[in-house]
């Protein structure tokens, strides 16, 4: 999704992946695991960033969590602190604050973790990795509390969460360039009319202008699903289906 987003005359995109990869013009390719520190290290030499996507992308095991996860962010952050990748842009997640009740919406930058799952708790455990790695050792270091990123939204909560392929590419473009970050923990979201679940005031202070809206996908949407209910469980906190209980969802 963010390949030809990203993509820039005179801008090569490094791409790591278990999975073998083919390098298009202006990219390169490494196999390796997100948790090989050596290989990591490697592949930060001589990079202006870092986006670190990797890991399990939905609720799993904690041992598989935890190695994935954690120890795979952990890794990001150190590779690049010894390579001397001077920016780290994190992929965070909505679960981290997951149970952030709709009482208290818009839900503000910065917000206190209140993870939902195993996952909510790696993504806040990383946001505290970053930090660290900020002020011990001065990288920037941006988390994204990411909504529901995906080509359309495909469910009722989806027109309120929704971040559009357009706009992640915008908001990791906005992470990319702006001056001297800092730490920063922002939310990322489409400029959605049923929106306003969250803050956008520090993505846009990093320059982040959203322009897509899930409300053209609306009418689709609820007439296969109905109106939302104000009582729906799934509507009653940030984190939606991973809020409820014995949850085991695989897609955020």
């Amino acid at each position: 999704m963010l390949r030809p987003r990203l993509a820039r005359p005179g801008r090569t995109l490094r791409l790591l992946d278990l999975a073998p990869l083919t390098a298009g013009p202006g990219e390169e390719a490494i196999q390796a695991s997100v948790t090989d520190l050596d290989a990591m290290t490697a592949a930060c030499q001589g990079a202006d960033a870092v986006i670190h996507l990797g890991g399990i992308s939905g609720e799993a095991s904690w041992p598989r969590i935890l190695e994935t996860n954690i120890n795979g962010g952990y890794t990001a952050f150190e590779a690049a602190r010894r390579a001397g990748t001077p920016r780290v842009i994190f992929a965070s997640s909505n679960h981290a604050v997951g149970f952030s009740p709709r009482a208290g919406f818009p839900v503000p930058d910065y917000a206190f973790p209140a993870p939902d799952t195993n996952y909510g708790v790696s993504k806040a455990a990383t946001e505290a990795i970053a930090a660290m790695y900020h002020y011990r050792y001065g990288l920037d270091a941006i988390c994204v509390r990411i909504l529901s990123c995906f080509p359309r939204p495909s469910t009722v909560r989806m027109l309120s969460t929704w971040l559009s392929p357009g706009d992640a590419g915008r908001l990791f473009e906005a992470c990319l360039t702006a001056e001297r970050p800092g730490f920063r923990v922002i939310f990322g979201v489409s400029a959605n009319t049923r929106g306003g679940w969250v803050s956008l005031t520090e993505a846009r202070a990093l320059g982040y202008q959203p322009q897509d809206d899930a409300e053209v996908y609306a009418a689709a949407i609820i007439a296969a699903d109905g109106e939302p209910e104000p009582g729906d469980p799934v509507l009653r906190f940030l984190g939606g289906e991973y809020t409820l209980p014995d949850a085991q969802v695989p897609q955020a």
